[in-house]
């Protein structure tokens, strides 16, 4: 299948992208053009940045609907699996050995084994419980117990546990599973081509506290930010400091999604070169012109990722406007 790319479109009128710099003593050094949308739960693109229809893979900011099946088949509530099992499931971790130790314990309450994970063992490190997406592969894992589906072939896209998070994704957004366009992921697991509205819807539901495998999942990662990414990271920062009001996960290649708890709104970010530094910087930005964070909270988040070393900044060029429609 043939994979289209809006990079490089024209944004309508009056909505250019938004940029990032990075200074060092005050001298520009680099330059990354931003993406940005709002939308609500029925699909509205309320506020923008660029092209809200920007294709990108939505990476790991996938994990929380992935997990949706784990939920719904009742192999977490089988498992006896709490708050932390779900976190975990929806993480991007730092393979830290508590973190490690919650994707174990899904696979042991299942009754599955560490070598029938096919996530990679990271360079350096001893098991694959130590990558970054062992606890999402551990929850595929006791999902297709649970339901007596082939445990071998859990990361195809034609498997009955793939099929039904596309199936879900695509109640979610409003369309055919079967018209979504994935890609192998860099775990084995498939990923999602999508607009960057539709992260933003999908981020919508998932603060709106609607529907109940959702609310379960997001609850569960305001519980345990430490588990979704790691201490320092910026999603687990940005839950922490959030006191449980924002929701954060963010995915490789430029990619970062965020919504308010119980607002019903996603907000949806892509960096065009896929700069990490870049997306934490917008994020922050944006949330501070959505009143998602007190300025408190945004001080200390800006001194932790905005100035990464000593003389170096980030400077955020633009902000989000409301759609006219045009």
């Amino acid at each position: 299948m043939t994979f289209s790319s809006s990079f490089g479109s024209a944004a309508r009128p009056g909505m250019p992208p938004l940029e990032v710099r990075l200074t060092r003593n005050g001298i520009a050094e680099s330059l990354h053009r931003v993406h940005a949308v709002v939308c609500d739960q029925r699909g509205r693109v309320l506020m923008r940045a660029g092209d809200p229809q920007q294709l990108s893979f939505i990476r790991s900011a996938l994990k929380p609907f992935q997990a949706q099946v784990f939920v719904a088949s009742g192999a977490a509530d089988q498992a006896g699996s709490d708050d932390r099992a779900l976190a975990i499931a929806c993480a991007s971790h730092a393979g830290e050995a508590s973190q490690a130790r919650e994707a174990f314990k899904i696979l042991w309450k299942a009754d599955l084994d560490t070598e029938q994970l096919q996530c990679p063992t990271p360079r350096g490190k001893e098991s694959p419980l130590e990558h970054n997406c062992s606890g999402k592969h551990a929850a595929f894992l006791a999902t297709c117990r649970r339901m007596h589906w082939p445990l071998e072939s859990y990361l195809q896209t034609d498997h009955p546990l793939q099929q039904q998070v596309l199936k879900r994704v695509g109640e979610l957004l409003g369309m055919p599973g079967a018209e979504l366009v994935t890609a192998r992921d860099d775990c084995g697991a498939p990923t999602l081509q999508l607009q960057l509205s539709q992260m933003a819807l999908l981020f919508a539901h998932l603060g709106a506290s609607e529907q109940a495998e959702l609310e379960r999942l997001s609850r569960a990662m305001l519980a345990h930010p430490e588990l979704v990414a790691g201490s320092g990271r910026f999603d687990t920062e940005v839950m922490r400091s959030s006191h449980g009001q924002v929701l954060s996960k963010g995915g490789a290649a430029g990619i970062q999604c965020l919504s308010r708890l119980g607002e019903g709104l996603g907000l949806a970010i892509k960096v065009e070169d896929g700069a990490s530094r870049a997306k934490h910087a917008v994020a922050l930005h944006l949330m501070k012109q959505l009143e998602w964070l007190t300025p408190l909270t945004l001080e200390e988040l800006s001194q932790a990722f905005l100035q990464p070393n000593e003389g170096v900044r980030l400077e955020v060029n633009g902000e989000l406007r409301f759609d006219n429609g045009r």
